[in-house]
Parts: C-alpha cells; sequence; structure tokens
C-alpha cells in the first residue's frame, strides 16, 4: 500500500526538524543502520519518540472533528466548509474521494507502519546480540502505538487491511492486500495492547509515555467497542485499583492550558510543539476557535468547526462542563488580549453583522477545547496559532465509566454501588449534577457526550450500538442552524438510512492502487 510506503521513507530519511522538547526527537537522516544505530535507550526513544507526534497530524488537522464530531451530530461544519468535505460529514454523504477519508486513511496507516518498522527492527537488533531492556520497551511502545492505530483503523474503515512487514510489501512492488474482517483489525489491535500491558512499566519512563495502565486502559475501551463487558471490567479495574490516576481537579483548564499537558488524568496524549512548524503543533484552535480572538494575530480563527445545536441543548440544566468546554454569550478572558481586545477577550454574539469584535457562527457558539488563546499569557504560538496543547486519546474519566458500563452490560438498569460510585466521580463531582443512583445505558451515553464533546470520539460511542440504535439517534439530532437573528432554527436532519453509513469508504486512490481493497473482506485469524 502507498501510504505503507510512505510511512517507510519518512522514518527512515527524515528528522523532527530542529524541535527540542522531552522524548520528541527523532534519529538524524543519516539513513542509520543496525551497526550504527539503536545502541542506546536515548536513540530507541528518540525514534518511538515520533510516533505521538507527527505521523498522526493528517488525522489531527481536521478528520478528528469530522469523523469523531460531525458524525456524530456534535459539531457542524461551518457554511459548508470545502475543507470539511462541504456538508458531507454533517449529511452522511461522504464520498470514496473526500480528501479527509485519504488523510485519515494516510495517517493511520502511516502511525502503523512506522510502528511496525520499529518492532521489527529492534527485534532485528536484538538478534545481533545487542540485547539490551531499551529495545524490549521500544518494541512494546511501538506496538501500542500500533494497536492504537488499528483500532482508530477498524473503528473508522470497518473491514480494513493489516500490514505486518511493511518493508517487505514495500519492496515487493506487489501492494495487492485484502481487507481483512473487522473483528480480526479489532483482535490485531488487542494482542498489540495485551502485549504493551506485560511489558511496558508502571510509570512512564518520560513524561507523556504510554505505560502498562495506557494499554490496560485501551484494552477496556476496545472490550467495550467489541460488547465484552466482563473483560472491560476486568481492564478498568486494573487501571483503578493502580491508584495512579485520578480526576484532574481543572476541568476548564485541562482543555485551554499546555500547563496541564499529561496531568494525573491522562492515560494517552498526542505530544505537539509549536515551535515545530508544519505537522507538529495542535492546529485544533486555527479551525475550530473564532476570528475574533486569532485573526488579527494570525489571521486564522476560521470556525470551519462549531458546536451544534443538538449537542448545545444535551447539556444537562446546571452542567459545568458546558461553560468548561463551549465559548457562548458572555464567555471572557482577561489574559486573552488582541488588538480587538486590548483589554481582554469578550465572546459577543449580539451583532449580526460579521466585524471584528462579534461572533456570528450559526450556532452562536465555538468550541472551546484545546483553544488556548492568543499566546498573550505564555502559551506558545506557532505563526498560524497552532499550540502545544496535547490531545486527549484516553482520559481517567473515561475508564470510570466505561466500569459503570460494563457493571450495566445488557441490563436495563443497574444500582451496583462501586458502579455509581465511579459514575458520580464524573457525574456528580466534576460536573456539578445531582448524584445518580441508578443508571441506564441512555445514561451513561448521556454523561459520555457531556465529558468528552469535541474530543474526537463521540461517533464511535453511537456507532458501538449497532445500527439500528444509531439510526434513532441520529435521525432524531438538530443539525441545522440560527437565523441571524437567532429567532428561529433552519431545521436540518441527517440521512442516515443504510449500515454502509457506519464507516466510511476506503480511499478511491487506494483501491485504484489494490484492487483488492473492492473486494470482499476475508479472515486475517
Amino acid at each position: 500500500m502507498k501510504a505503507q510506503k510512505i510511512a517507510i521513507i519518512i522514518l527512515t530519511v527524515s528528522s523532527l526538524c530542529a524541535c527540542k522538547k522531552e522524548f520528541l526527537n527523532h534519529p538524524s537522516a543519516n539513513n542509520p543502520t543496525l551497526d550504527t544505530y539503536y545502541n542506546t535507550a536515548e536513540q530507541v526513544q528518540g525514534a518511538t519518540g515520533y510516533l505521538y507526534n507527527s505521523v498522526w497530524y493528517d488525522f489531527q488537522d481536521k478528520a478528528f472533528h469530522a469523523i469523531g464530531e460531525v458524525l456524530g451530530g456534535n459539531m457542524l461544519t461551518s457554511a459548508g466548509d470545502v475543507n470539511y468535505g462541504s456538508n458531507s460529514y454533517v449529511n452522511f454523504t461522504v464520498l470514496s474521494t473526500d480528501p479527509l477519508v485519504l488523510s485519515s486513511w494516510q495517517s493511520f496507516y502511516k502511525v502503523s507502519g512506522n510502528a511496525t518498522v520499529l518492532v521489527n527492527t529492534f527485534q532485528q537488533k536484538k538478534s545481533t546480540g545487542v540485547d539490551q531492556p531499551f529495545l524490549d520497551l521500544g518494541i512494546a511502545e511501538a506496538r501500542f502505538m500500533r494497536g492504537l492505530a488499528y483500532f482508530y483503523i477498524a473503528r473508522t474503515f470497518g473491514d480494513a487491511p493489516i500490514v505486518t512487514d511493511p518493508v517487505a510489501l514495500a519492496g515487493s512492488g506487489d501492494y495487492n492486500v485484502p481487507r481483512y474482517l473487522q473483528k480480526d483489525v479489532l483482535r490485531f489491535a488487542l494482542e498489540d495492547f495485551k502485549y504493551a500491558e506485560q511489558n511496558l512499566p508502571a510509570d512512564p519512563y518520560q513524561k507523556g509515555r504510554v505505560t502498562k495502565y495506557s494499554a490496560a486502559g485501551m484494552m477496556a475501551k476496545l472490550y467495550l467497542y467489541r460488547g465484552d463487558y466482563d473483560s472491560a471490567k476486568a481492564a478498568a479495574t486494573e487501571v483503578i485499583q493502580s491508584g495512579k490516576y485520578d480526576l484532574y481537579p481543572n476541568y476548564y483548564e485541562m482543555f485551554t492550558s499546555s500547563k496541564a499537558n499529561n496531568n494525573i488524568e491522562s492515560l494517552v496524549a498526542l505530544q505537539w510543539i509549536a515551535a515545530g512548524g508544519y505537522s507538529f503543533a495542535n492546529p485544533v484552535q486555527v479551525y475550530a476557535g473564532p476570528s475574533t480572538l486569532l485573526k488579527p494575530g494570525f489571521n486564522t480563527g476560521y470556525s470551519s468547526v462549531i458546536p451544534s445545536i443538538d449537542v448545545l441543548n444535551s447539556y444537562k440544566p446546571g452542567d459545568k462542563r458546558r461553560g468548561w468546554s463551549v465559548m457562548e454569550q458572555g464567555f471572557t478572558r482577561a489574559d486573552w488580549t488582541n488588538s480587538n481586545f486590548p483589554g481582554g477577550f469578550a465572546y459577543d454574539t449580539t451583532n449580526h453583522l460579521n466585524d471584528a469584535t462579534h461572533v456570528t457562527t450559526g450556532t452562536r457558539a465555538n468550541a472551546l477545547k484545546y483553544v488556548v488563546g492568543t499566546g498573550s499569557n505564555g502559551e506558545n504560538m506557532s505563526s498560524n496559532g497552532s499550540t502545544d496543547i496535547c490531545t486527549y486519546l484516553l482520559r481517567y474519566a473515561d475508564i470510570l465509566l466505561i466500569y459503570a458500563e460494563a457493571t450495566l452490560g445488557t441490563n436495563a438498569s443497574t444500582t451496583d454501588a462501586t458502579a455509581l460510585q465511579y459514575f458520580n466521580r464524573v457525574h456528580h463531582d466534576r460536573a456539578g449534577l445531582p448524584t445518580a443512583t441508578s443508571l441506564t445505558k441512555d445514561d451513561i451515553m448521556q454523561e459520555r457526550r457531556s465529558e468528552f464533546a469535541f474530543e474526537g470520539d463521540y461517533w464511535f460511542d453511537v456507532q458501538r450500538q449497532g445500527f439500528d440504535k444509531a439510526k434513532q439517534i441520529i435521525t432524531a439530532q438538530e443539525r441545522g442552524t440560527y437565523n441571524f437573528d437567532g429567532s428561529a432554527i433552519n431545521h436540518v436532519g441527517a440521512s442516515f438510512s443504510d449500515p454502509s453509513q457506519m464507516y466510511l469508504p476506503i480511499p478511491q486512490s487506494e483501491i485504484v492502487q489494490d484492487p483488492k481493497l473492492s473486494e470482499p473482506a476475508v479472515p486475517f485469524y
């Protein structure tokens, strides 16, 4: 596959520009060989550090929101932004030629390809007589990231290729790789997570690195996706009983300040460097932030993706997370200053005219998560307003809610004391909502929607409930916008009527190169 071939080239001849921050350093561009490289822990860790960053960028850039949030109905693509497939993600009319379909595919396979090359390379290095613990750690870390990539592949594309030797595949020139059944892609990811859980350390050897509990947490999430509730509960229990994680006390800060990066709640996070240039910094606020905040200094802040009316209406009265996750009328930040707001930023929707100080998005809102401001408060910024803030892919709040849902299982409701305790840590202690005394599936799904809104995960929660439930959820959503004066809603619903819409199509350009991708999926195991 072309994406795999590209990944190999990137891994062997690229360097991480001139960035120097913690472990985000990459081997030099001098084509290191097994004889001359990977002889030290620093060299191995520099290679695996790359898997936390740029290889994910083509997904993080726009597809992160389009797939995880727009498909799920939490966000809209503002004014049919062509960079987000116009309204195709809103309407479930995504084509195989869509650029975000291709960028997601390439990003996931870039991650898996680079990780697989590292696994195979470290194993070869061990066979030469250099059998050092840092090589075993490198294998476990790379296998974790490969498992993470295939978990995303399985949920995004369903049936998909699995490549275990991308070097051999690239050398052969024969890219006729079949699609494998989704259940086998998930199993492949699970095997990598299991290996990582058994071979990674209990504590990160550098800040931001994954641990055995990161792997156990991803196992819990994968088991839940498959509906294996007993296994999900056991894996979640392992994380909880480790005592190494907790809810971060400042939810708002967690998503608006890079100072909270890799905090006690974070189990898995992508690591970004504002000074790293294109593909190394977090671009979310460039697209999700309002122009009044970013256009004066960076000429960005496109409001390309905005909260939907449906998600805004889904927050329960009194849920503190709405104010911590969404910019709406009255939102202010005294430490965010620019030429429009020298005394501090104010989110103002009172004027329907689009001027320098007023916001006119279709839902009179912008997502706040991963928006850190203008740099006036000390945040590092790239030239276009990209940032250092990490992308959370697994938080401890997820583990607590996984435990609660796994305890519920297929029952209509539960009053299990431990499940309620963990659920209420998020629902009551964090969000400030009344203490729950019993739980249903809908209760938990509502909680997950509010807790993880705009974090790229909601569509997968909808999807894993099956087509019939997904259709019920999606077709009932309000995907419209307000009139300019806010007096009425231009009602829009999604056309969601076929199980094929549960997954994105394989990119047409990939099928042209590999015709087997258009054939029925086959077993891998």
